[in-house]
């Protein structure tokens, strides 16, 4: 979270009272997330993955957050970034043996192995491993992936619930396929023809779909014409599109689907392509 500054002060009578100012973020709700697209929820995952690096491997060392629930974090730009530190901890428990380091979750349980040192190894870590796979994983990424990319998504989730941190880490290997397979879908050849409109817009007639970055249009991400036109076949309501000069975070064009072509404006940042019937 980006600190913009901070500034001590006596507050009620308690000394040494700590004021910060951060950057402004959104409030996480799982249920609002659920219905975006799965390529943002991914990005929010992507975003835990390196909150979770950077925790295991602080300037104060090894940091868990004893609370990681949802409420806990905020979006920013699209990123999940943590926003109440109140519960971090750098202290690892101490044990004299194995049994000492049992970790208790409600569908899960582990036990670490106790250091020479007397403390149980990478606690701090596993614990928030597996509290993000309860709590934004296993919700995020299985919801609506892509078809090509379930496979290995799978299981990069069982891993995380494992405890498995070489399996989290896979993100960082997952990411590039992410601008390759899915983006680069594979579409069938069209059977309905479209008349190109150069530099035009359809102001209206929209129509909701699910997912879409517009709540009261059908506002989609896609990687080419091809796949636009894919889409629009696949709607009985669709009868025109219009690709933008915006594109999302992996670099796919959105593009609004239309349910008529009757009204067009002229518009130089945005191609309509309309649907051809006899």
């Amino acid at each position: 979270f980006q600190l913009y500054g901070y500034c001590y002060q006596d507050s009620n009578d308690i000394p040494d009272t700590l004021t910060t100012i951060t950057e402004l973020g959104s409030p996480l709700e799982m249920i609002q997330l659920l219905q975006t697209s799965w390529e943002d929820r991914f990005r929010i995952c992507l975003s835990l993955v390196r909150l979770l690096h950077y925790l295991a491997h602080s300037p104060l060392g090894s940091v868990t957050l004893l609370d990681f629930r949802p409420r806990q974090f905020v979006i920013v730009d699209g990123e999940l970034k943590v926003t109440d530190l109140d519960d971090a901890s750098i202290e690892e428990s101490s044990c004299t043996s194995n049994s000492d380091c049992f970790m208790e979750f409600p569908a899960r349980n582990f036990t670490l192995p106790c250091s020479i040192e007397g403390r149980c190894q990478s606690m701090n870590e596993k614990r928030n491993l597996y509290n993000a796979y309860r709590f934004f994983f296993t919700y995020l990424l299985p919801h609506s992936a892509p078809t090509s990319l379930r496979p290995l998504l799978d299981k990069i989730v069982n891993a995380t619930g494992n405890g498995n941190k070489h399996g989290t880490a896979k993100f960082f290997l997952f990411y590039p396929s992410v601008n390759s397979e899915f983006t680069q879908k594979c579409v069938k050849s069209a059977n309905t023809k479209y008349r190109r409109v150069p530099e035009a817009f359809i102001p209206d007639e929209n129509y909701r779909c699910w997912p879409s970055y517009h709540h009261k249009g059908c506002l989609l991400s896609v990687f080419d014409v091809n796949e636009a036109i894919e889409i629009c076949d696949s709607y009985s309501q669709c009868k025109a599109f219009v690709l933008t000069n915006q594109t999302t975070w992996t670099g796919r064009q959105l593009v609004f689907f239309k349910m008529a072509s009757n009204h067009i404006m002229p518009d130089p940042d945005k191609i309509t392509y309309v649907k051809v019937t006899d």
